[in-house]
C-alpha cells in the first residue's frame, strides 16, 4: 500500500477555518482527506475524528444512518476546542461502495437489517480498512489522539498500527425515528457503545 501526500490548502467552513490535506491511495486508486485545525503537531494529545465517506449520510442529509451528523458534531467539536484533525475516508458503505450500499439499502427496505444486507450481498459487516492512516498520522506529525467513536473496533485498529489513542470519548449524535434500528444493530451486531440516556446534540 502507498499512500502519496498530494497537497493542502485552506478550507472555510460554517465552524470555521480549517485546513484540508489530500492524500492518494496510489494501489486502490482513492483519493482522502484529512482536515486540520489549530496546531496539531505538538505533544498534547489531538482531538481526532475517523469519518468513513458517506455520500447519503454527509451530502444528501439521509436519515438512515448518523453519519452525517456525526460529521458536523465533530467539526462542531473541533472547532469549540481550537484545535483538532478529521480523517475522511473513502470507504463508502463500510467499504462496499456506493452501487453496492443502495443494493444493501434495498436490501433493508425488504426488512434486512445492516449487517444482514451486507452479508446477502456477499460481503463482510465490516470491510472498512484502516491501515491507510499510519502515512497520514505521520506525514502530520501527529503523536497521540484523543478520538471521538462509538465503536472499540477503531480504537483497536489504530494501537495495532502504532497510533497512541489516549481516550476514546463518546459521539452519539443523530439519532431519529428512521435510524433506531440502524443504531440498535451497530450496538448489537458490531459492538458499538452507546448510552441511548446520553445523546449528545450537535
Amino acid at each position: 500500500m502507498t499512500i502519496r501526500y498530494v497537497e493542502s490548502s485552506k478550507l472555510p467552513t460554517s465552524w470555521g477555518m480549517f485546513a484540508m490535506h489530500g492524500f492518494e491511495d496510489t494501489d486502490a486508486g482513492k483519493e482522502h482527506v484529512v482536515l486540520t485545525m489549530g496546531d496539531i503537531d505538538t505533544d498534547e494529545p489531538l482531538l481526532a475524528r475517523i469519518h468513513s465517506e458517506c455520500l447519503t449520510g454527509d451530502a444528501l442529509f439521509s436519515l438512515r444512518c448518523d453519519c452525517g451528523a456525526q460529521l458536523q458534531h465533530a467539526m462542531h467539536r473541533i472547532a469549540m476546542e481550537g484545535r483538532g484533525v478529521i480523517f475522511y475516508l473513502r470507504q463508502e458503505g463500510r467499504g462496499i461502495g456506493l452501487l453496492n450500499k443502495i443494493r444493501a439499502y434495498h436490501l433493508q427496505d425488504c426488512g434486512a437489517d445492516t449487517v444482514e444486507a451486507n452479508e446477502q450481498l456477499g460481503f463482510g459487516a465490516d470491510m472498512r480498512d484502516y491501515s491507510i492512516l499510519k502515512a497520514m498520522v505521520d506525514h502530520l506529525g501527529i503523536k497521540s489522539i484523543r478520538l471521538m467513536t462509538n465503536n472499540p473496533r477503531k480504537v483497536k485498529a489504530l494501537e495495532e498500527l502504532g497510533i497512541n489513542v489516549v481516550e476514546r470519548l463518546p459521539h452519539q449524535t443523530g439519532r431519529n425515528p428512521h435510524n433506531i434500528e440502524y443504531l440498535s444493530t451497530k450496538k448489537g451486531k458490531l459492538g458499538h457503545l452507546f448510552d441511548e440516556n446520553n445523546e449528545e446534540q450537535g
